[in-house]
């Protein structure tokens, strides 16, 4: 008799492989926007798979804020289907139907595709399961309703935005520089308003856009987004109506597709005289666009014109470490031998104002060339640890909460449209819709607000992630180069502070700041 042994199981053999689940998304287009509802969509999928013992986190994957009508126009979709394949995902995780795919054919094709290799996917907002599915049909009327949702808000709140066009109860979201906006009110932001003033005056005296945006970067005026002034800002304050107190609306409007465009006559616009307060007369305003005019027509050059452009590595990008004023590059001359040197403006103006010497651009591209040698000698040591140190200061409650503020406007939206449905079928009173629209307005204005302030407090540590993470790519395959390269001031350099004809402190993108010695090459 042949014998058999039985072999227990034991706890090693017992394990089974966690099921690998991904999330997908589409996020908003614009820079800043974009990186926090990355993070924040991340943060969100990241707590929810992690929760689960039996799950494990296989990414995000995500698209821009196409209009998602078909699934050929988005590549990150495209790409997880084809990790699928390869095994790389046993379930999907996304927020709605209408985010998977507002096209039925669409859906119901990647659905069974991915039935077929045995991935499950949950919508959140439907709770829909299709690993729990007995028939596609309840799949099939809701992806139909996801379908036309889009048609029938878009049609519905351009109905709604215009009824409010046109009575004048149209709030304003956001304001231009020089205004904030309270509940839907614009008042002015003396800080903000003096400078508005002064473009004006600049710009009635004769300075181009140019030399204003110039002048205002040098006298280190904060813009509303934290960046530089450029001519092109200059030229979008003086042709402004809002700063005569009136207000243009629709002045873009979104087609059939969803693509927005700037509204050149295709659609009706409305426009409403002393809507808020101004800060400049008719006259002034009126004055400063024709000689806005009067310049474009003589100098005949568009805005986009390389000779715009900065034409050397450091320009804009020194400081003086004495008197905070911007560096010039100017050619200085020994006999017969001429040289590049960077200047203070102050020190230019006014030698008794400011004692800084003249900086040899030699000594500034040695003196930086050296600090990208030991960031790509030390990498291991300084910029590794940084990062770590970078992301310990990313605020996870912040990013939940930007969550649930995202869930409640997506609420908002609904409640709105709902009401927009009853009033387009005589259902509800004219004067009580405008009432209780102009609430769910303010809930939202107020939430609104709420999620600006919470993305200003992480937006800028993510972005320096962002910048930490490609300057060690950078160096993690460089190698150390005698040869200074320009192209590397433009992508990791903020700014350079001149302490002194011997010493430079670099300020980077990634918020280190590290100081060299400079002497000649």
């Amino acid at each position: 008799m042949k014998k058999i042994t039985i072999i227990e199981p034991t706890e090693a053999r017992a394990i089974t492989a966690k099921t690998k689940v991904a999330a997908y998304c589409r996020v908003s287009t614009g820079m800043d926007d974009q990186l926090v509802s990355l993070e924040t969509q991340k943060s969100h999928y990241e707590n929810l798979i992690g929760s689960n013992p039996e799950w494990e986190y296989a990414g995000l994957y995500y698209d821009e804020g196409i209009s998602g009508t078909s699934k050929e126009k988005r590549p990150a979709l495209l790409q997880m289907i084809a990790d699928c394949e390869a095994g790389k995902i046993d379930r999907i995780m996304t927020k709605s139907l209408s985010r998977f795919a507002r096209n039925t054919t669409d859906c119901l094709e990647l659905v069974r595709k991915l039935l077929d290799l045995g991935i499950t996917i949950y919508f959140e907002k439907e709770n829909l399961d299709t690993g729990s599915m007995e028939s596609e049909l309840l799949l099939s009327i809701m992806s139909s309703l996801a379908e036309s949702e889009s048609v029938s808000i878009s049609e519905n709140s351009k109905w709604s935005v215009r009824h409010r066009f046109e009575n004048g109860t149209f709030k304003i979201g956001y304001a231009p520089y020089g205004y904030s906006v309270k509940d839907g009110e614009m008042f002015v932001n003396e800080d903000e308003a003096k400078w508005v003033r002064w473009i004006f005056e600049q710009a009635l005296s004769g300075k181009a856009s140019a030399a204003i945006a110039r002048e205002l970067n040098e006298k280190q005026v904060p813009s509303r987004k934290g960046g530089n002034w450029t001519p092109t800002t200059i030229r979008g304050i003086l042709t402004n109506e809002k700063y005569i107190g009136d207000c243009l609306f629709q002045k873009t409007y979104s087609d059939f597709r969803f693509k927005r465009h700037v509204n050149r006559g295709e659609r009706d616009q409305f426009y409403m005289e002393d809507h808020h307060e101004a800060l400049i007369s008719r006259e002034d305003f009126e004055a400063a666009g024709a000689l806005l005019q009067q310049r474009a027509q003589e100098k005949n050059i568009k805005k986009s014109d390389s000779r715009y452009q900065n034409r050397y590595p450091f320009t804009g990008k020194l400081v003086c470490g004495e008197c905070g004023s911007g560096l010039k590059r100017h050619i200085n001359s020994t006999g017969s031998i001429r040289y590049p040197v960077w200047v203070c403006k102050q020190h230019l103006d006014d030698v008794s104002a400011c004692s800084l010497k003249y900086i040899r651009e030699v000594d500034l591209e040695y003196a930086f060339t050296t600090m990208m040698n030991k960031l790509i000698f030390g990498r291991q040591e300084v910029l590794h640890t940084l990062i770590e140190a970078v992301r310990g200061e990313t605020h996870k409650g912040n990013l939940l909460r930007i969550d649930e503020i995202d869930q409640k406007l997506e609420k908002i939206v609904e409640r709105r449209q709902t009401l927009t449905t009853i009033m387009t079928r005589g259902y509800l009173e004219p004067a009580l819709f405008i009432q209780e629209s102009n609430d769910l307005a303010a809930e939202a204005d107020a939430l609104t607000a709420e999620k600006e302030q919470l993305v200003k407090e992480v937006t800028g540590c993510m972005k320096m992630t962002e910048a930490l993470n490609d300057l060690i790519r950078y160096v993690g395959h460089a190698q150390p180069s005698p040869d200074f390269d320009g192209e590397l001031v433009e992508r990791f350099l903020d700014h350079g502070e001149v302490l002194s004809r011997e010493e430079v402190t670099f300020h980077l993108k990634c918020g280190l700041s590290l100081t060299e010695r400079m002497g000649e090459a």
